[in-house]
């Protein structure tokens, strides 16, 4: 199962993410409580292993926004959540970096690759709401490298991936205290139990 922990701001919780065996770690670079600006992305960036994919996160910027804040930032790849037309993921590919195509269940495109990305994201119908919905809903639909995202956490990962049978999985709040604040411990137990 690759795991996939997103909205990471603090070395600690990179460190965590890491030693709890997560594939992916997210650098939020578009508004959202978990924001950081793309200097602090590549000092995280830079204490993440070789193995493990780092990714930032934007939603509504243009190419030419995302070129540069992915360039600056050092990450290995680039996320683009929301509407984005086929265009930009097409602009982005000489960059060299893997793409990441982000939504809501409902009305998108359920093939990964269907915009030149590499990997798939499936959100709730509210992303980013952190709220848990019907995730069965989608077994059988997305195609290729596709993660699972909308209101997982430590408790009902499990559940999650029995009913909608992802290649993988993706968290941010359901990791957290509060919006934004990580909590390693929740971190180790998300990835325990999204491959328990």
């Amino acid at each position: 199962m690759y795991v996939k922990i997103c909205g990471l701001r603090e070395p600690g919780h990179v460190t965590a993410a890491v030693e709890a065996g997560a594939d992916a770690i997210g650098f939020v670079l578009t508004r959202s409580p978990r924001r950081i600006t793309p200097e602090l992305a590549r000092e995280l960036a830079a204490e993440v292993p070789a193995h493990v994919l780092t990714v930032a996160v934007f939603a509504g910027e243009t190419p030419q926004e995302v070129r540069r804040a992915a360039t600056e930032s050092g990450v290995r790849a680039v996320q683009l959540h929301g509407a984005h037309p086929h265009e930009d993921f097409t602009a982005l590919k000489d960059l060299g970096l893997t793409l990441v195509r982000a939504g809501a269940a409902a009305g998108a495109d359920l093939r990964c690759g269907a915009f030149d990305e590499d990997m798939l994201i499936v959100d709730a119908p509210r992303p980013g709401s952190g709220e848990p919905w019907d995730w069965a809903a989608v077994r059988g639909l997305p195609q290729g490298r596709w993660m699972l995202a909308g209101g997982l956490g430590p408790a009902n990962v499990a559940e999650a991936v029995a009913a909608a049978q992802p290649w993988g999985v993706d968290v941010s709040s359901g990791v957290e205290t509060a919006p934004g604040v990580k909590d390693a411990g929740l971190i180790r137990e998300f990835v325990a139990a999204a491959r328990g």
